[in-house]
């Protein structure tokens, strides 16, 4: 099986094309609706005005120069537009699992015994410009925000600097691709001037040469004319005047995110450098590379250990490590416990080890024949706390599973591992 690739794998709700080397938002194809709006009207004004100016000049190549600037500022602006709908607008890549290091142990009484949890801030501060800046812990992309990043509910994504989504564009607008949506606004903005202009010099043309004499009979004699002056008055509202909001967000280095959540609470900006620094951070800084490299290969995560669980005041083992271990050393108690009833009585082994402390002699666990025929180990008990109701109870009864499974009544082992801790 071929490894997958970045792109055909990835969470978010972008759509990609050309092996991965163009990335959309989710809603692409409002795309072609932009492309559209500014395609037909720019072919309506070639073939029905700019046309007929080529004469109009007394130099003969400035009514070509009309024609010509139309068509070359309509692809400026078609080029704006794809460097800000097909590229990373500045994705930050998802965790796999959340930041260990911001994870806090702590530990929680329920029913009278100690248990541990796991707490996880969900906002924490850092400090931007000298002031302090609470950041958010984004639960699907599984890390902290930075500064000025927002998680876009469309794309599913976590932006840097987000602005907003922009349906005209199908794309999130963020760090990488603001500078190329404002100048896409504002050329596009030139261009409905441009376009209203020349045909509006176009039905003054018609009143002269052909004696007309009132602009009803000019508007007549050239319908497309209105209709692109219509046309580029009422575009000029909606990009004319989103050009004019984002300079003044440029200029007081904001976002619209920002602008309209933060407006009302008289927060202190803290990313306000100064007007002409603001500008300058938005058109002369280097825009920055990618995060993600789309084409990449998948790289399998190597499985990662588990961390132990670490809470003040307690023991790491009474935290519930690996059981098994002290589970294995009650059964082998409990065999040892069932061979020692088996070989002799329990009077027998009391007076026994009896007459060896009475000696003073240690027990000797190299010596099991005096005590084991069958076995090869002495019978030890642990005072490991895991799994056990030793630490609770305050003695040494063996829980009642190692009974169970070395199938020794509960009576007899007792008495036998009082006398053996004796």
């Amino acid at each position: 099986m071929a490894a997958k690739r970045v792109y055909q794998v990835w969470k978010g709700s972008n759509k990609f094309i050309f092996g991965g080397r163009l990335i959309f938002g989710p809603d692409a194809r409002s795309l072609l609706i932009t492309l559209s709006l500014i395609i037909f009207p720019v072919i309506i004004f070639c073939v029905f005005v700019a046309r007929h100016l080529r004469h109009e000049f007394s130099s003969y190549y400035s009514g070509y120069a009309i024609l010509v600037v139309a068509i070359l500022f309509t692809i400026h602006v078609l080029v704006l537009l794809c460097l800000t709908s097909a590229r990373d607008p500045g994705v930050i890549p998802r965790n796999s699992h959340p930041p260990e290091e911001e994870f806090r142990y702590e530990s929680s009484g329920v029913g009278g015994q100690q248990t541990p949890s796991l707490q996880f801030p969900r906002t924490k501060e850092v400090m931007v410009n000298g002031l302090p800046v609470k950041v958010k812990y984004c639960e699907t992309c599984m890390l902290y925000r930075p500064p000025r990043c927002s998680h876009c509910s469309i794309c599913n994504n976590c932006v840097e600097r987000f602005d907003h989504h922009c349906p005209w564009v199908g794309q999130c607008i963020g760090l990488r691709n603001y500078r190329y949506f404002f100048l896409f606004v504002s050329s596009a903005t030139i261009l409905c001037i441009y376009v209203f202009s020349f045909s509006a010099f176009y039905i003054k043309v018609l009143m002269d040469n052909n004696d007309i004499g009132t602009v009803w009979k000019a508007m007549k004699e050239s319908p497309a004319s209105v209709v692109l002056m219509a046309y580029c008055f009422i575009s000029l509202w909606f990009v004319g005047g989103l050009s004019g909001f984002h300079l003044y967000l440029i200029g007081s280095n904001q976002t619209t995110y920002e602008n309209f959540r933060y407006r009302a609470d008289g927060r202190i900006n803290v990313f306000n450098q100064g007007c002409l620094n603001n500008f300058l951070e938005v058109f002369c800084t280097e825009i920055r590379p990618s995060r993600n490299n789309f084409r990449d290969f998948v790289q399998e995560e190597v499985q990662r250990p588990l961390t132990t669980v670490v809470v003040r005041g307690r023991e790491p083992d009474d935290l519930g490590g690996d059981r098994r271990p002290k589970v294995e050393d009650d059964l082998d108690i409990g065999e040892d416990l069932l061979k020692i009833s088996q070989r002799r009585n329990v009077e027998e082994l009391g007076e026994d080890i009896r007459s060896r402390g009475s000696n003073g002699a240690p027990y000797n666990t190299a010596e099991p024949d005096s005590i084991l025929s069958s076995d090869h180990r002495a019978p030890t008990i642990r005072s490991d706390a895991r799994h056990s109701s030793w630490e609770r109870s305050g003695n040494w009864e063996i829980a009642q599973d190692v009974f169970a499974n070395s199938n020794v009544t509960e009576s007899r082992n007792y008495v036998t591992s009082k006398e053996i801790c004796q």
